[in-house]
């Protein structure tokens, strides 16, 4: 089907009426002339129909092959597929009125890819999948919708590509001035360029086989030859791939698998109208996988609108900090922020040094992208080898920084939240929080950054008063999850509507408290949840003793 942008359907509603109105008035004038003109109209409308429909004839039909793992793989029996569950700590759901979920699969061979895609599976080292993927991989090969849900670093980007590239194989070949056969969504630049490099390592061995990036920052004529030449894969930011739609670059036409990841950060960055449009304007036979880390009720309103049945898979907590990022808060003064954080990192260095061991990659972020530079200037004047990421540097900068982080030529990375969500580097070791974000979501999005794919990592957070609530809610977490006991909180809108109430008391409170100081003392009475705010926020010099907070 053809992609008709909302300002031009506005105008063809228009058009048909005005046509409409000259056509009555023309057959009360005169009956015959108006016969005549209905037959021409017939004849066109006719023609167009017949024009229509050849067009759409001409769009191969997409393929949906039936998808079997091996057989050792169909004789599992139920208690075996939930022993196998368990021990990959996956959760599975489906609803009531929808066929059972595919049994996970644990070796790549089971999984009875083609024979290319196995070739890459090879060469990249990939011995054993993840839990995420042994259990995705199968529901999406098996051509089911789903919703998935995972910690960070846990392999999902492969859980998508590899069945998305094997759904691709099975359609005709992608011919010059056709739309894609597969899209990804994606929240920020930074994920795309990454989606789209794993797509490419898993497609290594297919020549034909072309995939497209179309974010912004990057030149937009070179994107549309691209498009026009047709492409297999297109990993795109909603905006720029509305763009490229409204100009008649691409379509959506043999669109037959989507994917949206990090859903929660695209709703939460307002891309929610440009989701729905193009989810709303797709062929009406197609596969979505919809990835997300978090599960607020605006993700499972958008799942239930555009998902058929899916399949729900999660794999560990979902939205919790990880276990194996050991978590301190530091209590410092906002002049004394730097001062703390260059002491750090010169200490660290020098302990490398001494040991013979390589400086730990590390990850600073700070609030706004003024101190993110002035941030650098302070590490590099004390010889340590840092670079800036945020949105103010220009797309070859942010790659440049990126490229050398990654290989390791620089050690330090400093960066604005345009880091926190998506960036997969390998090897991270420790993230510092000069300035805390302003929300939980986002703080474990940050330390997410560390102790990915199950190895340790260490989160270091300086904070002031003006943290203190926020504090709270991460000194609460770490004790749940020292004590096992699963941690639970709002996402999306509410979390940020409780938020905005705990806020409210722990204002109210301050007051209260403000009032006794002058008063005298007298007792007030609190609710017990809002205790540990005041608690909190009147404790005076922590410093050291207080910021160990170590999993």
């Amino acid at each position: 089907m053809s992609y008709v942008p909302p300002h031009l359907r506005n105008s063809a509603s228009a058009a048909t009426a005005t046509t409409t109105t000259t056509t009555t008035r023309t057959s009360s004038l005169n009956l015959d002339t108006d016969r005549t003109k209905l037959s021409n109209s017939s004849s066109f409308s006719n023609a167009s129909r017949r024009s229509s429909s050849s067009l759409r004839l001409a769009v191969p039909e997409a393929v949906f092959p039936l998808w079997k793992p091996s057989e050792r793989v169909l004789r599992m029996n139920p208690e075996q597929i939930e022993d196998v569950r368990l021990r990959l700590n996956v959760d599975v759901t489906v609803t009531l009125d929808s066929p059972l979920a595919p049994a996970p699969v644990e070796s790549f061979t089971d999984m009875c890819l083609h024979t290319s895609i196995m070739k890459d599976i090879a060469f990249h080292e990939y011995t054993t999948p993840t839990s995420i993927q042994a259990q995705a991989m199968p529901v999406a090969l098996s051509g089911r919708d789903m919703l998935g849900c995972a910690e960070t670093g846990s392999g999902k980007t492969a859980a998508f590509a590899i069945p998305m590239i094997e759904h691709c194989l099975a359609q005709p070949p992608v011919r010059r001035g056709d739309g894609p056969l597969a899209l990804v969504l994606a929240p920020t630049r930074e994920l795309a360029q990454q989606i789209e490099k794993e797509v490419k390592a898993f497609s290594r061995s297919l020549e034909s086989f072309k995939t497209a990036i179309v974010v912004g920052g990057t030149n937009i004529a070179e994107q549309r030859s691209e498009l026009k030449a047709g492409v297999d894969v297109v990993v795109a930011t909603p905006g720029r791939f509305i763009d490229h739609l409204q100009q008649g670059n691409t379509s959506l036409s043999r669109i037959s698998f989507v994917v949206l990841d990090e859903a929660d950060r695209m709703l939460d960055m307002g891309f929610e109208p440009q989701i729905r449009e193009v989810m709303r304007n797709l062929p009406e036979k197609h596969q979505t996988l919809l990835f997300s880390a978090t599960m607020p009720l605006e993700i499972e309103t958008l799942a239930q609108e555009y998902l058929t049945n899916p399949v729900q898979v999660k794999v560990g907590k979902v939205s919790s900090p990880t276990a194996n990022v050991s978590q301190i808060l530091n209590k410092v003064s906002a002049s004394e922020k730097i001062d703390g954080l260059l002491a750090l990192l010169v200490e660290e260095a020098s302990q490398a040094e001494r040991s013979g061991h390589p400086f730990r990659l590390t990850i600073v972020f700070v609030e706004r992208k003024t101190r993110c530079d002035e941030v650098v200037e302070a590490l590099v004047a004390q010889g340590l080898h840092a670079v800036a990421l945020h949105g103010g540097r220009s797309q070859s900068e942010r790659e440049a920084a990126l490229h050398d982080f990654r290989n390791g030529s620089t050690k330090i990375l400093v960066a604005t939240d345009v880091a926190s969500r998506g960036l997969d580097v390998t090897g991270v070791a420790h993230v510092i929080n000069l300035d805390l974000p302003k929300t939980m979501e986002d703080y474990v999005h940050r330390i997410g950054r560390t102790g990915r794919a199950g190895s340790m990592g260490q989160a270091t957070s300086f904070y002031t008063d003006h943290d203190m609530l926020l504090v709270a809610q991460i000194k609460k977490a770490i004790a749940d999850v020292e004590s096992g006991n699963p941690m639970a909180y709002a996402t999306g809108k509410v979390a940020r509507r409780k938020e905005r109430e705990a806020a409210a008391a722990l204002k109210e409170a301050r007051t209260s408290v403000s009032k006794l100081s002058v008063n005298g003392s007298t007792a007030i009475t609190m609710e017990d949840k809002y205790k540990f705010m005041i608690a909190a926020s009147d404790t005076k010099g922590e410093g050291a003793a207080d910021s160990a907070w170590d999993d």
